[in-house]
């Protein structure tokens, strides 16, 4: 079964808007999600990525039964996201980078405890899980201090804590390492990365953090003003608008420019050519065989690869798109692989 189907989906917002010197609002329609198709099989994980205004959390909402869709179907764990939101609230689990699904003012231990209530676990399968979070997560220490004052790298683990406390199939996250520094976010991307290894858990990522998709997930699908243009791995994504590589070499000695090279571009030298950086498109040139060009003109010392900035490969997706045609097709590279939040007292943040 697919954790998630959706078929020609569709979310409209009517805005009434004053103009200047008429007394009555002129009624307008914004279409936010505008007739998506997609499914994420089971125990897959996929990042779902786009500039703001995309229609991101919007799709989102609907797949958690906060948001009916206008038109089209949705399906989240083979449920009905509204029509069966309570069943469907005990299959998922959901991180809103800016809001709590914990108690303010209690100690941490007692949100998971009310959590567990909540979803109806079984005392000692509670405690089994809740001790498991605790010690993978490193919360042992923080367990009896009130939520509202954990760091919000402690807050962040936390809500990912109790997203996952009752082992839903589903986990989707909406810019969980927002705000948090390098080593919190490292913590929490191999976290994840075990907790789907080991359970099967499927993961649906939603972030402005490309560090966040390129660590965690497989499949990338890529949202413009509420519609799908992209669909595939974020090599087929790079490849899709010509994004290169680097190489960067670090030679025994300073060195002629090494321009030349079959399917390589000099970018720079430094240290009068002991390193130098050559960009190649990874369709055409490996980065071995590259390498072995290199290695038969210098003798290399060190090297490194550069990937594509993702951020830079979205906004070429966006430019390279006709902007007359109102109904785009998803990009599909024919290379590369392609693979309801419980209502809670806590306070909102952000």
């Amino acid at each position: 079964m697919n954790a998630i189907e959706i078929d020609e989906l569709t979310r409209q917002f009517v805005l009434r808007r004053r103009e200047e010197g008429r007394r009555l609002r002129r009624r307008e329609t914004i279409t936010a999600v505008d007739r998506m198709s997609f499914t994420v099989e089971s125990g897959a994980a996929v990042g779902y990525i786009g500039a703001n205004g995309a229609g991101k959390s919007t799709t989102i909402k609907m797949l958690t039964g906060i948001l009916v869709p206008t038109s089209g179907t949705v399906h989240t764990c083979g449920l009905e996201p509204v029509r069966q939101r309570r069943e469907l609230a005990g299959r998922i689990g959901v991180v809103f980078g800016q809001r709590s699904q914990l108690w303010w003012d209690l100690p941490l231990r007692e949100s998971f405890t009310i959590l567990a209530a909540i979803h109806r676990l079984e005392p000692d399968g509670a405690r089994k899980r809740t001790h498991e979070l605790v010690e993978q997560l490193e919360m042992a220490e923080t367990l009896d201090t009130p939520v509202r004052q954990l760091s919000l790298g402690q807050r962040m683990r936390a809500e990912i804590a109790a997203a996952l406390l009752h082992s839903p199939e589903l986990l989707i996250l909406d810019e969980p390492t927002i705000g948090l520094d390098v080593l919190s976010k490292q913590r929490l991307r191999e976290f994840l990365s075990y907790e789907r290894i080991q359970r099967g858990t499927t993961l649906l990522l939603t972030t402005h953090d490309m560090g966040d998709i390129e660590r965690l997930c497989e499949r990338v699908l890529v949202a413009d003003h509420g519609r799908l243009v992209y669909d595939g791995s974020l090599t087929g994504l790079a490849a899709t608008v010509g994004v290169r590589r680097v190489l960067v070499v670090d030679l025994a000695g300073p060195t002629a420019e090494l321009d030349g090279l079959p399917g390589a571009q000099l970018l720079a030298t430094e240290g009068g050519g002991v390193r130098q950086r050559l960009a190649f498109d990874a369709q055409a040139t490996t980065a071995a065989q590259l390498l072995t060009a290199v290695s038969a003109r210098a003798e290399v010392r060190d090297l490194s690869i550069e990937e594509p900035d993702i951020e830079d490969v979205v906004r070429r997706l966006y430019e390279s798109r006709n902007p007359g045609s109102h109904t785009p097709r998803p990009f599909r590279p024919s290379t590369g692989p392609a693979r309801i939040p419980l209502r809670s007292p806590g306070r909102r943040h952000g």
